[in-house]
């Protein structure tokens, strides 16, 4: 599905499952929501107090084994990655996510469920232009022995992913992607979340994965994989790292028009690199899609009308950090 124009939910849907660290039962609605919204959090529990948090960048207060949001009154919601790139890269621009909770419900350890969702619930078109980010010059960032980059890219959104992991069932994985709706849904959307058996009791003494299970993680022993069903993909531990980058760069607020590259990367070089990007007024600038032009739908080309910048202009806008 392509659009020049942005796009929300027709209708609310609700999901409900397990928090992955928390381990409490969370239900969570993705509704629609205004032009120019973005995406924003909501938490309707009695500690909540219907907060509302829009998702940016500046709004990330940890980023040790998920995203999580908040503001100056503390958390907001943890884990928000996996929902956000089912957003984002089924091409919905503006929603509202309603959570009772601290966190987004894990549901299968990916963002089929999600996807699923947001099928139920359909999209619709809006009244405006949509907006994109367009990445002007490189940006990278160094985290040990982590790199990351966004870097000009004029096919839309592009993200390449390299990992390295002393566990030999994981190893040396990469993958490459050009982002459309039809790619995300096809080859990103079921890479379910990971870990190693001996980092198991390492998280739960740091009181994180207290809701993991072998219905939400794939985890690994040095010589097996010890789901039942095996895995989804061959390299379905790299997928699920482009899925978590699509998700942390989707609080850039508007999508991405780049090539992100990682390295040994993760939710922290991820929110770093973006947030280099944000802080460097000139390596970006806003531009706005032309809604009179024709789409092309082809693989190998992000949401961008015509598939190429020419279909876009520029234009001045408040910051979307």
């Amino acid at each position: 599905m392509k659009f020049s124009r942005q796009t929300t939910l027709r209708s609310h849907v609700t999901v409900t499952g397990v928090g992955v660290h928390s381990g409490s039962q969370v239900t969570m609605t993705m509704g629609p929501a205004d032009v120019d919204a973005g995406f924003v959090f909501v938490r309707t529990d009695p500690e909540g107090q219907n907060r509302e948090l829009r998702a940016k960048a500046g709004a990330v207060v940890a980023t040790d084994f998920a995203t999580v949001l908040g503001d100056r009154q503390g958390v907001m919601v943890s884990t928000a990655e996996h929902v956000l790139a089912a957003l984002r890269g089924m091409g919905v621009d503006n929603a509202t996510i309603e959570v009772d909770g601290s966190e987004v419900p894990i549901m299968d350890g990916s963002s089929a469920p999600f996807v699923a969702a947001i099928d139920r619930a359909g999209i619709r078109q809006q009244p405006a232009p949509r907006r994109y980010i367009e990445v002007l010059k490189p940006v990278q960032v160094t985290l040990g022995q982590s790199f990351g980059e966004l870097r000009p890219y004029a096919g839309g959104f592009r993200t390449e992913v390299e990992i390295s992991f002393t566990n030999p069932m994981i190893g040396h994985q990469s993958y490459m992607l050009d982002v459309t709706p039809d790619a995300f849904r096809r080859d990103i959307s079921r890479a379910r979340t990971f870990g190693c058996m001996g980092d198991v009791q390492q998280l739960l003494k740091s009181g994180f994965a207290r809701g993991a299970s072998l219905d939400n993680s794939v985890v690994f022993e040095t010589d097996r994989v010890l789901n039942p069903e095996g895995l989804r993909y061959a390299d379905e531990c790299a997928r699920h790292k482009v899925l978590d980058a699509i998700g942390d760069l989707a609080l850039a607020g508007l999508p991405l028009i780049g090539l992100y590259r990682s390295v040994r990367g993760g939710h922290k070089l991820n929110h770093a690199v973006l947030s280099a990007l944000m802080a460097d007024r000139s390596a970006w600038r806003v531009v706005e899609a032309e809604p009179a032009v024709s789409v092309r739908h082809a693989r190998g080309h992000a949401d961008v009308v015509g598939g190429l910048l020419g279909g876009l202009v520029p234009v001045y806008a408040p910051d979307v950090s």
